[in-house]
């Protein structure tokens, strides 16, 4: 410590580059401050700094014996109480996932200490060095705010372990999802509405979810013991009702459940599987050498649809490459708003039929598809409908919302079939064709770094830079952080240190996925773990992106 006061007090109004020189390793006695990168200028993002404290010292080490999915919220909570510590203390910053509980490098286990990763403001008058202020931030503050964050008497351990156990029986719930054929599980007392479009806390006084009688199943948890809830089985689910009475709100919830959350969020007993995935129209995206055959084929001037490629797909284009994508990356169950797709990608009611003949339309609809991705492929869906009655004819469940409540009218859909008959045809006679897995040119990573700086950058999760590119997941609307965006740039660049073709993405950002994933990235605080799904939907969105 005393090193890295005299460093400081050598620096004091000089130019703020000369803050470079205290990069370097320190000891605190009780633990060791790593200042790993320092920012060029005020106006760069902060100094990286990370604090490693062995376990010995904080009575703390019971944790290593705990499951993984424990240590996981451990590390998360340990992150958002060193965040309430340091919060007044505004140079120093800590990366947090919202109301999520993600597999975060903010906080790290290893087998010889706690370590924490935070960024530091490092202060200056214009871009003169004030020395004294940085002694007292990095030789008073925080020392105080690692001490208090690192060691068990001044943590509040049962709220920790409320937060660990919490983690464990979500993970419980969606390990018994395929044993119940079920695709979602949503708990009774649930509460799914949001405070706002931009808050995603709980909205107060919210009406709680109660499952129907007919879908409720009950499932255990280790430490809640039997919870009851609605079980969505897997199959086409139809969610059904009238306008502002909460379809949207329920599909929300359940794809935002893949992930767990933390306690008093609502939805930390509701569950989704994994590799559930969900897609919209997306007008002016790129798609790379797709076979969108089973859903757009004979295009205007002989345009083949088996291998199609452009760099601005309209809506039902977009909504058709991106269900081939994600059915080529793994997704088990997709799931589908009305309001974001694209009208003639998911009907062509009888009279249209009528007006415009087959041979004259080279769009065969999602309702004349979605039978057989359940029946050929076994992938389930999950849609919010509220336009289109001939999707009736090939449900499995539907689930009407009334005043935020759910009612199962599967029994009176097919009085409805029988009571009003359908005149339209299917279109969809001919079989499903399975995508192919696409090769991924590794060369084309590698140019896109060093054709220009070497960035790979998430300022948000609307978009990654990554070289010279910026990519735009604005409509990814599954990933929780921008962390998240972040790891997957480098993510990327794991795989482009190899040569040549890959032949198989999916199978190797999974891979690179498994184990303890962040230990061959760089040792940066804001990174979290994503699906390799959403690794592959970012790369497909490239515009350099040289798949095959």
């Amino acid at each position: 410590m005393e090193r890295l006061e005299q460093l400081l007090k050598k620096i004091e109004k000089k130019n703020y580059r000369s803050y470079t020189s205290i990069k370097g390793q320190y000891d605190f006695t009780d633990f060791q401050l790593f200042i790993d990168n320092v920012q060029a200028d005020p106006f760069s993002p902060p100094t990286r700094v990370r604090v490693r404290r062995p376990w010995a010292l904080t009575d703390l080490a019971w944790l290593k014996n705990t499951s993984e999915e424990y240590q996981r919220a451990a590390r998360d909570y340990l992150a958002r109480f060193f965040h309430q510590l340091s919060e007044k203390e505004k140079s120093v910053s800590i990366d947090l996932t919202g109301q999520t509980i993600l597999d975060h490098t903010s906080v790290i286990f290893d087998d010889e200490a706690i370590e924490l990763r935070f960024r530091v403001d490092l202060p200056a008058d214009g871009r003169t060095i004030l020395a004294k202020k940085a002694i007292n931030i990095l030789s008073f503050y925080l020392p105080k705010f690692v001490r208090r964050a690192t060691i068990e008497r001044e943590i509040p351990i049962d709220e920790l372990k409320r937060h660990c156990e919490v983690v464990e029986d979500q993970v419980a719930l969606r390990s018994q999802l395929a044993q119940h054929k079920l695709t979602a599980f949503v708990a009774d007392g649930s509460i799914l509405p949001r405070v706002a479009g931009n808050c995603d806390l709980p909205m107060k006084e919210a009406v709680a979810f109660v499952s129907p009688e007919s879908l409720a199943i009950e499932l255990n948890t280790p430490h809640k013991g039997l919870i009851r809830g609605m079980g969505i089985p897997k199959g086409i689910t139809l969610i059904v009702g009238g306008g502002f009475h909460g379809k949207s709100t329920l599909l929300t919830a359940i794809e935002r459940s893949i992930y767990d959350h933390k306690p008093g969020d609502g939805r930390e007993y509701i569950v989704t599987e994994v590799n559930a995935t969900k897609i919209r129209a997306e007008d002016g995206r790129c798609v790379h050498h797709l076979n969108l055959s089973n859903y757009i084929n004979h295009l205007p001037m002989g345009r083949d649809t088996h291998c199609f490629t452009t760099q601005d797909a309209s809506g039902s284009t977009s909504q058709a490459a991106w269900l081939q994508e994600s059915i080529e990356s793994g997704a088990s169950t997709i799931l589908i708003d009305e309001d974001t797709s694209a009208t003639n990608f998911m009907i062509r009611d009888e009279r249209m039929q009528a007006l415009v003949s087959k041979g004259a339309e080279p769009i065969t609809p999602l309702v004349d598809r979605i039978g057989q991705l359940r029946d050929q492929l076994d992938i389930s869906t999950i849609m919010v409908m509220g336009g289109s009655g001939d999707y009736l004819d090939v449900a499995d469940t539907v689930i009407q919302m009334h005043d935020y409540q759910p009612v199962d009218v599967t029994i009176r859909a097919k009085e409805v079939i029988l009571e009003h008959p359908s005149s339209r045809h299917n279109e969809g006679s001919d079989n499903l064709i399975t995508p192919k897995t696409r090769s991924l040119n590794l060369i084309g990573l590698q140019n896109q770094l060093q054709e220009g700086k070497f960035r790979i950058h998430a300022k948000d999760k609307q978009s990654l830079r990554f070289g010279r590119e910026y990519v735009d997941i604005s409509a990814l609307n599954q990933l929780e952080s921008a962390s998240q965006v972040h790891a997957t740039g480098w993510l990327w660049f794991q795989l482009a240190q190899n040569m040549g073709i890959e032949t198989n993405p999916t199978a190797a950002f999974e891979a690179l996925l498994n184990g303890i994933w962040y230990e061959s990235m760089p040792k940066h605080g804001d990174l979290a773990k994503p699906r390799a799904i959403d690794v592959l939907a970012t790369l497909n969105r490239m515009r350099k992106a040289d798949f095959s």
